[in-house]
């Protein structure tokens, strides 16, 4: 793989032989490495890519991008080639949206992913008039730890703070901003997930996603809020697996 994919594509452990990939977007401020565990609890059963969005951690120094479709187009040429094994997508939060519009773009190249797991974030269609990303520092630091996104001994140091805060704010922006542009609907099958007291997606909000594809759907509620997903780590895994052992679907 090229210099530019292992910026984009975290493998925290390479598992060459295994049948399938999980590729995983991170949550707004999220990094690749939040999901270091699924990768270690996963391998070599299926080989889990993490993708590290810039203007974090070591690609800090670049530019963030504010907008889930510019991300989804520069992520497209890179995840393609690692679609010579059947591709699962999972998004948390903006990555769900993310994850949506790079599924259909691989569409629109021809490759359907085998699934897409979207987790705490409403459909694609549905709409809320959100401006965290407009508040100043302290603003937006207080619904970071209102969502308990970002460990909190973290949001206590400056300088963690000044690294940090443009990457959040911009991809705060990104998944503020989104807007769904009605289109062919996904073949890719779609598995949504939310937490029962989410404050960011309500279950009928997250219901939605099954507007989004002509394959199969179904949606499962976790106890938890927006981060649900750190008490319920096995669970989501297991469904994972479940859902990576269906057969691929064989199309013209």
């Amino acid at each position: 793989m090229a210099d530019a994919t292992d910026l984009w594509v975290r493998r925290f452990h390479p598992a060459p032989d295994a049948p399938n990939r999980l590729l995983c977007l991170p949550h707004a401020g999220g990094s690749a490495s939040y999901y270091f565990p699924v990768s270690r609890t996963m391998s070599p059963h299926v080989e889990v890519l993490a993708v590290q969005y810039p203007g974090r951690q070591d690609r800090r120094t670049e530019r963030c991008v504010e907008s889930v479709g510019e991300l989804a187009d520069l992520l497209a040429d890179i995840v393609e080639p690692w679609a010579d094994r059947p591709l699962t997508l999972f998004g948390h939060s903006m990555g769900a949206s993310v994850a949506f519009e790079l599924a259909l773009r691989l569409e629109e190249r021809g490759i359907v992913a085998h699934g897409l797991f979207a987790s705490g974030r409403r459909a694609p269609s549905t709409h809320r008039d959100e401006r965290v990303h407009e508040r100043d520092d302290n603003g937006l630091l207080a619904e970071i730890k209102r969502l308990n996104g970002t460990e909190s001994q973290l949001l206590d140091d400056d300088e963690v703070l000044r690294m940090v805060l443009p990457a959040i704010r911009a991809d705060y922006k990104a998944a503020e901003t989104y807007r769904y542009e009605p289109g062919p609907k996904l073949a890719t099958p779609i598995y949504a997930l939310v937490g029962d007291d989410d404050p960011k997606a309500t279950v009928e909000e997250v219901r939605q996603w099954g507007e989004h594809t002509t394959g199969p759907f179904e949606l499962e509620v976790f106890p938890g809020g927006h981060f649900f997903l750190n008490a319920h780590v096995p669970a989501v895994i297991d469904r994972i697996f479940a859902h990576l052992r269906k057969p691929v679907a064989v199309r013209d």
